[in-house]
């Protein structure tokens, strides 16, 4: 597999990186050298579990464009895949939130978020530009992410993270702070009446507002204290993306230090209730009893610069490849009145992200789970 690089590609500016000056499983060391200017820039991914080695990176080289990627000419193709895996199946899955929701009907949780995957396998091996390009392409405002994971360790050569997520977890610009935290999600219908009334019902929707309401109060927690000002709206607004419909709640905040860090600012709010629940330590433990590791999906993926600017998303509707296959992710949040065959489904609705790249014969495979 060749040499990706690290891409991050947003409706309003991209970054490209290529080439390794340092690499950073450990997050400690990647902090001190952005402090002490020996990297002009980290870019890369941060695990799920805090305890696990990142894959962050110095580039020799990185360059910003306006506007989303664009695909350099001549890149090789996708190869067809199909699922051969899927962890949970989606019986067990169901068996788990069942387990899950008996804990927030006995108030042990809140919330927790339940994570499942397929695994793809193609007949070469999946470049890892190209199946960007055709993610880029999928989303309607251009989201896109390549990070190369090999700076985790063995296990992690030449494996990639890519994905097209749609959740800012934080992004940093001299000292204004912004996010867009996501939760509480209706599938999108190709019918516009029904698409309508779906996003009506998300919007109304008291279960879901609920669900929302955990995340918000999470980054109001974490970022009171490192923000002098914090403006948060006081109600979600619908959030669009090809798939799914989303309640989102912006935020803007202005730092009380200016050697706070994106990726400072990454870390004390990651993970946020959106892919790991409430309270905290509860929810962090019921999913590692119920789940294998998540490795670096429901983590963030970004950059940060010796300036202390940088963005950082959350690491969804991704996959991690390795050679031939590629492993994807999806979750949903277990509140007080989440059903479990609507929490398969909805699972289901935000593989297709990923799994439609893989053309139809991918999506005929993913109406079979």
């Amino acid at each position: 597999m060749d040499h990706a690089g690290f891409v991050l590609s947003r409706p309003h500016r991209t970054l490209v990186a290529s080439g390794v000056r340092a690499t950073y499983g450990d997050i400690t060391a990647a902090r001190s050298a952005l402090r002490t200017g020996s990297a002009p820039i980290v870019v890369g991914a941060i695990p799920f579990r805090a305890e696990d080695r990142c894959a962050l990176l110095s580039p020799e080289r990185h360059e910003f464009h306006s506007g989303p990627w664009q695909a350099p000419p001549g890149l090789p193709p996708l190869p067809h895949g199909r699922i051969v895996a899927e962890s949970p199946t989606p019986s067990e899955h169901i068996r788990v939130v069942e387990n899950l929701l008996a804990m927030v009907d006995a108030r042990v949780l809140e919330k927790v978020v339940a994570a499942r995957s397929v695994l793809v396998s193609c007949g070469a091996d999946i470049p890892p530009l190209s199946l960007l390009a055709r993610l880029v392409e999928l989303d309607h405002v251009g989201n896109g992410f390549c990070a190369d994971l090999s700076p985790a360790g063995a296990s992690y050569t030449n494996s990639y993270l890519v994905g097209a997520s749609p959740e800012t977890l934080i992004r940093r610009e001299g000292t204004t702070v912004s996010c867009w935290p996501l939760a509480g999600t209706a599938a999108r219908s190709t019918d516009p009446a029904v698409d309508e009334a779906r996003a009506a019902d998300l919007l109304s929707s008291v279960k879901n507002q609920h669900e929302h309401a955990f995340v918000v109060d999470w980054m109001r927690a974490r970022l009171t204290p490192l923000c002098r000002k914090l403006a948060i709206a006081d109600t979600p607004a619908l959030f669009a993306t090809p798939d799914v419909w989303h309640l989102g709640t912006p935020i803007t905040g202005e730092l009380r230090d200016s050697g706070t860090t994106a990726l400072d600012l990454a870390l004390a709010v990651h993970p946020t209730p959106a892919v790991c629940g409430t309270p905290h330590d509860a929810a962090m433990r019921a999913i590692n009893e119920h789940e294998a590791s998540r490795g670096f999906y429901a983590g963030a993926v970004g950059w940060c610069d010796a300036a202390g600017d940088g963005e950082w998303m959350v690491a969804i509707r991704c996959a991690e490849l390795r050679g031939n296959t590629a492993r994807a992710f999806a979750g949903g949040g277990i509140v007080r009145g989440s059903r479990p065959h609507d929490e398969l489904a909805e699972t289901t609705v935000k593989l297709r992200t990923l799994l439609s790249a893989f053309s139809a014969e991918g999506e005929k495979m993913l109406k079979t789970t």
